[in-house]
């Protein structure tokens, strides 16, 4: 048997995906409008992982206080999920750029 995970958010008022963004390379359908944690989760997604203990996490305050839901663009900007709308186009990562060095 196998067991499919369920989504970690639910809508009350289904509407339509009418955009899709990337997030770590995935491409998720989104309303435009709606906010990116609510997308992210939706999805069935995590913004990223603990930097103590690595679990999964999702957000915490969803309303821009804490860092929880924090992803980044592709040019390295860092942007908290629960406070930026989904626009078309939206290409983001659950962890910065790094910059490679070589020696």
């Amino acid at each position: 048997m196998t067991i499919t995970p369920a989504p970690l958010f639910h809508r009350l008022c289904p509407r339509q995906p009418d955009t899709i963004i990337r997030f770590d390379g995935r491409e998720i359908e989104a309303i435009s409008g709606e906010s990116l944690i609510t997308a992210l989760l939706g999805a069935g997604l995590t913004t990223g992982r603990s930097e103590f203990d690595h679990k999964p996490r999702a957000g915490f305050c969803l309303m821009g206080a804490c860092q929880d839901c924090t992803v980044w663009t592709r040019d390295g900007r860092r942007l908290r999920a629960c406070t930026v709308e989904v626009v078309p186009g939206l290409d983001l990562c659950s962890l910065p750029k790094q910059e490679i060095t070589l020696t």
